[in-house]
Order: C-alpha cells, then sequence, then structure tokens
C-alpha cells in the first residue's frame, strides 16, 4: 500500500478532548502522515504538537458544523483519504447530523476505514497492512447475491 498516508480526524466538541490525547500518543506516527483535519479539531491537535515541538503536515477544513465534514466527504470521493478517524459523541444530538451521516457512509462506499473508537483507531494505525507492498485491497463490490 502507501508508506505516508492521508488521515482524517474528526471529533466533536465532547470527544474533542479525547482525540487530542489521542493523537499526543501517537504523535510519532501521525508526524510521518498528512492530516486532514476540520478546523478546531485540527487547531487542537496542531497546537499540541506545537508544544511538543514535533512538526507536522495539517490541512484544516471548516468547522464540522460550517461544513468540515462534507468537505472531508468530498476528499474522500476524490480517493484523498486513505484512513479517518471520526470520534463521535452519541450521546448529544448534533445540528449537522447529515454531513456526519455523509462522511460515514462515503467512507463505507468507497472502501476507506473509519474508527470511531480509540481502540479502533490504535488498531488500524498499527496494522502492518500499511506497509505492505503487495496489499491491495479489494474494490467495493455492489453485486446483488441471488441464491437459487
Amino acid at each position: 500500500m502507501k508508506k505516508r498516508l492521508n488521515i482524517a480526524l474528526v471529533a466533536h466538541d465532547h470527544r474533542k478532548a479525547d482525540m487530542v490525547d489521542w493523537a499526543k500518543f501517537n504523535a510519532t506516527y501521525l508526524s510521518r502522515h498528512h492530516l486532514v483535519c476540520t478546523g478546531t479539531t485540527g487547531g487542537l491537535i496542531r497546537d499540541m504538537f506545537k508544544q511538543a515541538g514535533i512538526e507536522a503536515d495539517i490541512e484544516c477544513m471548516q468547522s464540522g458544523p460550517m461544513g468540515g465534514d462534507a468537505e472531508i466527504a468530498a476528499k474522500v470521493v476524490r480517493n484523498e483519504i486513505d484512513l479517518a478517524v471520526f470520534l463521535i459523541d452519541d450521546l448529544n444530538p448534533q445540528p449537522h447530523e447529515a454531513d456526519i451521516q455523509m462522511l460515514l457512509r462515503q467512507c463505507r462506499l468507497h472502501n476507506v476505514p473509519i474508527a470511531c473508537n480509540r481502540i479502533s483507531a490504535d488498531l488500524m494505525i498499527s496494522s502492518s497492512l500499511w506497509d505492505d507492498p503487495d496489499y491491495k485491497p479489494m474494490a467495493q463490490s455492489y453485486i446483488r447475491f441471488d441464491r437459487k
């Protein structure tokens, strides 16, 4: 696959501290990749990296409610995202729920792995498949299976 990934990082307000803590724990790994973040989340991660003296390639979109989730979904459609980490606040309603669902759907449709909690994010970034030049993910198939 690839050595340098395009990783989307998105976190709702009540999950931002968790995302920053996760990014800090994985800073060495993340700093080797291009990070695409929604606005506020990206700013927080950029500040944390700066305070830690870590150079990182961070691209910030708009904040989620202002279209950042949709901007990242568009990058998924254009094959510009390899992995997404989206820490969702499942306990509070979100005013931009349609954009959230669109991003999740586009990741599923375009075969982009998406982690919605820390353990799945840790498992995904630690997979040896990212470094395996022979691994080629199978394309999504939407052929109806009829039992006969």
